[in-house]
């Protein structure tokens, strides 16, 4: 494989330009090209391999106090194909059920047992019936109340836009619900979304999921369904997320990220954005900030 190391961060620190070029000397990289100078707060650039025993994780740590994110890439097949985006503390931030809970008084009861998921010490599918169990009762209209409040992730919007020019298809793949990725979906301009659904009666959450349930075994499953309904591999296809039930389909992916990840995907996947926004994607892909913006 022909790699190259990219560093990238989105902050304004004055510094960070100095830094970079500080840490590539310090750790014996050259530079192959910047991606981003500095503008919109981007900071991207790919460094040529000197040599071939490369510990990643040793970058890191030296990275850690400039806030970089270090991640080795191959210089072929960069610009995927197709996109599959996690919603929940992902391309949005926070947790759309966890947001529910809060206005319906079982917030804290809910939130546990969401971090218990997503760290991977419950059963996606059971959790999500315990959880949507908790919220009969709760009012339609509490999910309009959620849909405006909902605070997109920096860079959730260009990701698309950026991808769809280069002839790409992006889904959410979610196991949130459609009242609200659907409305994601269409506003940041994905192709189509696919989560799960609120059972409803007479204006009200019944407190049942309607089956089945998508999660984590869904994920995988549907980007094996779009890779050959697109007639591509799935080494073609991008996939990001932040929680266990992502993993599969990060595994799977040609490009799978860990965006923010919790520590079941700092484990196991090894590409990570913990310092750049939703952005870092495209850099990863080898956009540069001129084809973003």
């Amino acid at each position: 494989m022909q790699a190259l190391i990219l560093i990238s961060s989105s902050n304004n620190n004055s510094e960070t330009k100095t830094n970079l070029s500080d840490f590539m000397k310090a750790n014996g990289l050259g530079l192959h090209r910047w991606l981003a100078e500095g503008e919109e707060n981007q900071w991207a650039v790919e460094c040529d391999v000197r040599y071939n025993d490369i510990n990643i994780e040793i970058f890191r740590k030296n990275g850690h106090q400039f806030e970089f994110d270090i991640n080795l890439i191959s210089n072929t097949n960069r610009r995927k194909k197709l996109l599959l985006a996690d919603m929940d503390s992902t391309l949005i931030k926070g947790e759309s059920l966890d947001e529910i809970a809060h206005k319906a008084g079982v917030g804290e009861e809910v939130s546990k047992i969401t971090r218990q998921t997503m760290n991977g010490e419950l059963d996606f599918n059971q959790s999500i019936i315990r959880r949507v169990s908790l919220l009969k009762g709760v009012k339609q209209s509490v999910l309009d109340e959620i849909i405006e409040e909902t605070v997109l992730t920096s860079g959730a919007n260009l990701i698309a836009p950026t991808m769809k020019k280069n002839g790409a298809y992006c889904f959410i793949l979610s196991g949130g619900f459609d009242f609200l990725t659907s409305q994601v979906a269409k506003k940041i301009g994905f192709d189509g979304s696919f989560s799960n659904s609120l059972e409803i009666k007479d204006s009200q959450l019944t407190g049942n999921i309607t089956f089945p349930i998508f999660g984590m075994h869904s994920k995988l499953q549907k980007l094996t369904h779009l890779c050959n309904k697109q007639n591509i591999s799935v080494k073609d296809a991008a996939a990001i997320g932040d929680g266990a039930n992502d993993l599969e389909m990060l595994k799977v992916a040609g490009l799978g990220v860990a965006f923010n990840g919790k520590p079941i995907l700092k484990k196991e996947i090894k590409t990570q954005l913990n310092y750049t926004d939703l952005v870092g994607l495209l850099f990863l892909q080898g956009y540069d900030v001129s084809e973003i913006y």
